[in-house]
């Protein structure tokens, strides 16, 4: 197991959980009811598994190791990185408050929220190719042995300390219960 092995992995996750919030949009935009719990849970799984556990891993540590392999920050790709994670965090609170105005029944709360989540599912689909397809190729020419073990035991310090023992597989358990409801064959 390397580094970007284990995040291109959680990404997969995160790709599954996108296709159920598309799920849940479309519904909403076609008249159907979205369910305000099942959406609540998906905004927990976004800001705690996806940007405190799985962006903090890239954040603090990752990115940090390729830099000093001379992958640039600064008008470089880390910086557009570290830029689209700020942009869906702007996302989660957007979706966030809309939920809140969906509780209370206003009116206008449901557009701000397919809009935010439209956003979201955008930037992060388009994030996890450039992760994917070029940071992590580069990353995996350049880390060694040693250093992928010190990313991947630094990345199991932060998952326990960030979200807690247990956490991890919890938001698996809740991808494979929203999958069953809203991604099954019909």
């Amino acid at each position: 197991m390397t580094a970007t092995k284990q995040l291109r992995d959680e990404h997969q996750g995160i790709k599954l959980m996108l296709a159920i919030l598309e799920k849940v949009v479309s519904a909403g935009e076609s008249g159907g009811k979205m369910d305000l719990e099942h959406i609540e849970r998906m905004l927990k799984f976004f800001r705690v598994f996806v940007d405190k556990c799985h962006h903090g891993k890239e954040e603090e540590f990752l990115f940090l190791e390729l830099e000093k392999h001379g992958i640039p920050k600064d008008g470089g790709p880390i910086g557009v990185m570290l830029s689209e994670h700020s942009s869906g965090r702007k996302y989660i609170q957007g979706m966030s408050d809309a939920l809140a105005g969906l509780r209370r029944g206003a009116p206008e709360a449901a557009g701000s929220f397919t809009e935010n989540a439209r956003g979201y599912m955008s930037l992060l689909k388009q994030h996890i190719s450039k992760e994917n397809d070029v940071l992590f190729v580069m990353g995996d020419k350049v880390l060694s042995p040693e250093e992928n073990e010190t990313l991947l035991e630094s990345f199991e310090k932060l998952e326990i300390e960030r979200i807690g023992v247990g956490k991890h597989e919890e938001f698996h358990k809740l991808l494979q219960t929203l999958q069953d409801i809203y991604l099954r064959e019909a």
